[in-house]
């Protein structure tokens, strides 16, 4: 289906053909014109497949064709990172480029002058706010911020929000809210406590899924079981042995990114990092360079698994099982996008057998397990049904001491 089948305004038909669209996906097919019909939606979709203009084009659609108030917040569009109110953000301004809409980006970690600009907008009014719960939930106790010609409500990665605890945040947000509003839901998966977030706030919703939460089946998963020791070396071995158009690389921890980020810098990659402990106008600027292939290697939190659209990265390398099925699968979601094909990398340690296991039974598939090459010593074997041993040294430098199936091991945190 083309975007020009939905009767969208000229302006915005504009926008969207610079923008490069041309076929609606899924998503995009049977949101849309839901939204334009007034309806309230819940949907279930995986990251990739377009949900953001799912809601982004009608909204836009719907603002030009309707006598609005001015002085007065139109839209609210609630997510859970700034990293992805700013990637809405620049989609935003490129489909609304040929018309008269106005937006801005609220989150967290700005200066005075992102904050001056932030009170203007919330308290003159602005076509479409997007926005972290907890900057939002700021300004509003300021008393100033204008609600009253409020007509809809957007939540994005509804479940990642209530992961991070927004769900009470989220909450007094709605309640500063006029009650008749249009309500749209986007979430990968639908566990109870979103549906029972959706229960409270949407009006006979329209429900919408897309898929499954599984991984694109044009990426090629392997795995490799090593110790932790091995990891580094490992990682700088596969980036030489292979060039990739470009390479994002994930770890659990903030100090895990930065030291991996030195010792890949060592060897002469063009690598940078982002984490939390970093100014956001540094993110930024890295994220914008990985973007734009000036950058070749970028190491990172979670901060980026979710949300971020982009569509040439060849390896996505797990330096640390994510923390569980759907974490993994929104990490891997990030290769293999916009019809490439993609490869995703997992280093299991020792301790992290029984979660990535757990992960393997949601995908429903074994993931290859990958010979660690000789040079690096002996590897551990894949045992994830057995207790998790505990790591001893050799001279090739860990081995898992056995245990019997009554042995008392501390099961790790």
């Amino acid at each position: 289906m083309k975007f020009t089948d939905f009767g969208f305004d000229e302006r915005l038909i504009e926008g969207i053909e610079a923008s490069g669209y041309n076929e609606a996906t899924p998503v995009q097919e049977q949101v849309i014109p839901l939204v334009l019909a007034g309806k309230d939606v819940i949907a279930s979709a995986q990251t990739g497949t377009g949900k953001t203009a799912a809601f982004l084009l009608p909204l836009i659609n719907n603002i030009i064709s309707s006598p609005l108030n001015h002085h007065s917040i139109t839209a609210l569009v609630i997510v859970p990172t700034r990293e992805l109110a700013i990637q809405i953000a620049q989609h935003m301004e490129g489909l609304s480029y040929f018309t008269s809409v106005s937006s801005i980006a609220v989150y967290g970690g700005g200066d005075g002058n992102a904050f001056i600009q932030e009170k203007k907008a919330l308290s003159v009014g602005a076509d479409v706010v997007i926005c972290t719960p907890g900057k939002m939930l700021a300004h509003i106790n300021m008393g100033y911020v204008k609600f009253q010609g409020l007509k809809y409500l957007i939540l994005d990665e509804a479940d990642r929000m209530l992961d991070m605890g927004f769900y009470d945040d989220i909450m007094r947000i709605i309640g500063a809210l006029p009650a008749k509003r249009q309500n749209l839901l986007f979430s990968a998966t639908m566990p109870h406590k979103i549906r029972e977030m959706a229960r409270r706030i949407l009006h006979q919703p329209a429900e919408i899924n897309i898929s499954i939460s599984k991984p694109n089946e044009k990426i090629i998963q392997l795995a490799y079981v090593v110790y932790d020791t091995q990891k580094i070396s490992l990682v700088k071995y596969l980036l030489l042995q292979k060039t990739f158009s470009s390479v994002l690389i994930f770890c659990s921890s903030k100090n895990s990114v930065k030291e991996l980020n030195r010792q890949l810098k060592k060897t002469g990659l063009p690598v940078d990092e982002i984490h939390s402990d970093l100014e956001q106008d540094k993110r930024e600027e890295v994220l914008m360079h990985f973007k734009s292939g000036r950058l070749q290697i970028l190491v990172a939190t979670d901060i980026l698994s979710r949300g971020i659209d982009i569509d040439n990265i060849g390896l996505v390398l797990n330096y640390d099982v994510p923390h569980d099925g759907e974490d993994y699968v929104h990490r891997i979601g990030r290769t293999a996008r916009a019809a490439a094909e993609g490869t995703a990398i997992t280093f299991i340690s020792v301790k992290e057998q029984r979660k990535f296991a757990a992960i393997e039974k949601l995908l429903g598939k074994s993931v290859p397990k990958e010979l660690v090459p000789a040079q690096f010593g002996d590897a551990p074997a894949y045992t994830p049904t057995t207790f998790i041993p505990r790591e001893v040294g050799t001279k090739h430098g860990k081995k898992p001491m056995h245990f019997s199936r009554n042995s008392p091991v501390k099961r790790p945190l």
